[in-house]
């Protein structure tokens, strides 16, 4: 006998990855405005009304492959460790994440392509950086209780971090003028940019 009804949660989670991962490769073989969503459809064995369903549009589906992304590094940030320490681990995450060149891809798609569609800026910034950025805040005022940072606008530091990442080399990294990062690279700019951020850039003295 045949069963239908609503599937397994485990197979409906596997049809979303599958979703995501296609789109994702599709996105950077066609760009944003030339993709049907019949071909991710297509590609990825659903039905267009799975996709709709699951995302909402085309501008949706974007905005879940960058939700994603930005999971893998705003969930790594523990608020109870101690505070150099928990920022060094999400800055590592972080430029990881961004510098991979599937990323750089997709971010040169979104500068391109989002002046003619309103709603891909919105939910890659919603999605993105908005949510990046309220994590850290958080992060920022657990702290600030502690009496590790000072009084400042948990979301102002927040910004000024994320800010002190995303340096020069990333700008030239965007317009191809950089190779992307080793693994040791990013662990010197990730410790580099977090003591930066923490102690700023007068020389330390001891006694």
């Amino acid at each position: 006998m045949i069963k239908c009804g609503r599937p397994a949660k485990g197979s409906e989670l596997l049809s979303r990855d599958r979703v995501l991962d296609t789109a994702l490769t599709l996105f950077l073989e066609h760009g944003y405005g030339n993709l049907s969503m019949e071909a991710i459809a297509k590609d990825a064995r659903v039905s267009l009304r799975t996709i709709y369903s699951q995302f909402g549009g085309k501008a949706g589906l974007f905005g879940a492959l960058v939700r994603r992304c930005s999971d893998q590094f705003s969930e790594i940030l523990s608020f109870d460790s101690p505070p150099e320490a928990a920022l060094v681990a999400f800055a590592r995450e972080f430029l990881y994440r961004i510098t991979r060149p599937d990323v750089v891809r997709m971010r040169a798609i979104l500068i391109g392509e989002s002046p003619r569609f309103p709603d891909l800026a919105t939910q890659f910034y919603e999605q993105g950086p908005q949510r990046t950025l309220e994590r850290l805040a958080q992060f920022f005022a657990r702290h600030q209780q502690a009496g590790h940072f000072a009084p400042i606008d948990p979301h102002i530091l927040a910004d000024q971090f994320l800010s002190g990442l995303r340096n020069e080399r990333f700008q030239k990294l965007q317009l191809g003028l950089e190779t992307t990062p080793t693994e040791a690279e990013i662990e010197s700019w990730a410790r580099q940019a977090t003591r930066l951020f923490l102690y700023g850039c007068s020389e330390v003295r001891e006694g």
